[in-house]
């Protein structure tokens, strides 16, 4: 009796003999051979290179040269030109004018950005005019590359500055780097308008005060509600109440009926001495040293300018006497002087000290006793 196991080695041995009818022939010498390092997709090839005027005449390399250079010191003229301008127009109301625009806006902004321009042209001429142009190709690969790979990378990169020209271009070279080396002039020249230091005295200083360091707080000021500038009694306050207030000079006008301060002078002025008001029960508050009278009837005064970066604050928690800054959540015990309770800030809120005049309305006693806002590092 024949075994089923032989049949089947039969059949297995006859295949094997057999060529394989679907597969195709890899075999090295068959004609449709693929080899194992081919692209998956066909390389198309690149169009035959053309060289540019400046690659085969050294004339016109020459002249291309002197192009790239002339538009690098065109920029550095007109950063001249943005110097000269800078200190010589006039600004402010009295300002020359230029198709009714201001000399010192219009002079400021096209020779700073011809400056720029032409920087960037000149740039663009030496890459198309000067540098090499052949293709380059780079196989895609992963993120973190082979150390053959990297060194063929820094090998490439430095080649590619030496075929830029710029270590046997000096002239292009010098003329780029006093461009560019120039442009830091009008950035040291513009801090000038960032505003006036600390140390500087404004120019009405009843009203201003000086630089950073003081406000338009003076003795016998009314302190008086804001946006409507109606003064304070402190009978008019309930308990737990927070009142937006600032100086009544803000609402002062002159025999021709216009305010003595306006406009820019006055939103810098505001930024400084805009102040909340707040009333609680006496035996609460406690008083910091030397500060003992500087409260009428549970009424305190103290800065609206929050200590860390100087945005303002008029949340009120009239229960536990916190004031809570919005930006960055500082928060403020307005019971025992202002200290910090909570928050990046790292300093009190400035009070302000009161009294009452003639007819009890709340003033300020004097100016505030130190700088208000956030600290900057000329204080003391």
């Amino acid at each position: 009796m024949t075994d089923a196991r032989d049949h089947e080695s039969h059949d297995n041995d006859a295949h094997e003999d057999e060529p394989s009818q679907n597969l195709p022939d890899t075999s090295a010498g068959s004609a449709g051979a693929v080899p194992a390092s081919a692209e998956p997709i066909p390389d198309p090839g690149l169009p035959e290179h053309t060289w540019r005027p400046t690659d085969v005449d050294p004339a016109q390399e020459k002249r291309a040269e002197r192009q790239v250079a002339g538009l690098f010191g065109l920029s550095a003229i007109c950063v001249l030109l943005f110097l000269v301008a800078y200190f010589t127009l006039d600004i402010g109301d009295d300002h020359d004018t230029v198709a009714g625009f201001g000399a010192s806006t219009v002079a400021l902004g096209t020779t700073f950005g011809l400056a720029l321009l032409l920087i960037g042209v000149g740039i663009i001429q030496w890459a198309r005019k000067l540098m090499a142009d052949h293709e380059m190709v780079e196989m895609r690969h992963q993120a973190r590359s082979s150390d053959e790979d990297r060194q063929a990378t820094i090998a490439a990169l430095n080649a590619g500055l030496a075929e830029s020209g710029i270590g046997r271009r000096p002239l292009v070279r010098n003329s780029l780097l006093g461009a560019v080396g120039l442009l830091g002039l009008p950035a040291i020249v513009l801090l000038r308008d960032l505003g006036p230091t600390p140390q500087e005295v404004a120019k009405d200083q009843e009203y201003f005060g000086a630089g950073l360091a003081n406000t338009v707080w003076t003795k016998g000021v009314r302190v008086v509600r804001d946006v409507i500038g109606t003064p304070i009694r402190a009978a008019d306050l309930e308990i737990g109440d927070l009142v937006n207030a600032v100086p009544e000079v803000f609402y002062e006008v002159d025999e021709n009926g216009d305010h003595v301060i306006e406009g820019v002078e006055l939103q810098i002025a505001k930024s400084k001495a805009a102040v909340i008001v707040v009333r609680m029960e006496p035996d609460e508050i406690i008083p910091g040293e030397g500060r003992e009278n500087w409260a009428v009837d549970g009424v305190l005064c103290y800065s609206k300018i929050c200590t860390h970066v100087g945005c303002p604050i008029s949340l009120y928690e009239r229960t536990t006497h916190h004031v809570l800054c919005p930006c960055h959540q500082s928060t403020f015990d307005l019971a025992d002087s202002a200290r910090v309770v909570f928050g990046p800030a790292a300093r009190a809120l400035p009070q302000l000290p009161l009294a009452v005049d003639d007819e009890g309305y709340l003033v300020a006693q004097s100016d505030f006793t130190e700088p208000v806002g956030p600290s900057y590092w000329e204080r003391g």
